[in-house]
């Protein structure tokens, strides 16, 4: 009984797709040149993207007893993208890929290769020379990546399937 969990396990391991990224390499091997091939593939990020926006305001004055007041207030918004959340394509931008990972106008994000790698990996894209963090375009508003998220790429799950057929066959013999 004890081998045959083993057994059961094993092949149940064997089926299971694994994450692997995405490169012109394996866009090539699967014939993902165009959208609509690359529409029917699942992606998902290979680590956690973290985007941030804050938003100050304030003003100054005196009240009626002459009285200064300082009045200011701050707004923070995040948006995390978890490590293996799935997206869909969205289009192509020149050599980039652009995913959707929620419905909505301007929710998306660029995948780009970098320039001197020779992995060809598709990371996120970002104008990286800012303090902030990465400056990347989100829901038509401006965010700021934060340099953990620099290391996130795309991902798809790829499977390997091999069937065999086996025949086998007894030869009887031939007497005299």
């Amino acid at each position: 009984m004890k081998y045959v969990l083993f057994l059961f396990v094993g092949v149940f391991l064997a089926s299971c797709a694994v994450s692997v990224p995405l490169t012109d390499g394996l866009r090539n091997e699967f014939g993902l040149d165009n959208e609509q091939e690359m529409a029917k593939v699942q992606f998902s990020t290979s680590a956690t993207i973290i985007l941030e926006r804050s938003k100050q305001s304030g003003n100054q004055g005196t009240t009626a007893d002459g009285t200064l007041v300082q009045n200011s207030s701050e707004e923070y918004d995040r948006i995390t993208i978890p490590i293996g959340k799935d997206c869909i394509f969205e289009s192509f931008d020149g050599e980039n890929i652009v995913v959707r990972f929620e419905p909505g106008v301007g929710n998306t994000l660029s995948f780009g290769k970098r320039q001197g790698q020779s992995s060809g990996k598709y990371y996120l894209l970002a104008d990286w020379t800012k303090k902030e963090g990465g400056e990347v375009e989100y829901g038509n508003n401006v965010y700021y990546a934060t340099t953990s998220s620099g290391t996130a790429y795309l991902q798809v799950k790829k499977k390997k399937l091999k069937r065999t057929k086996r025949k086998d066959h007894v030869v009887k013999g031939m007497k005299v």
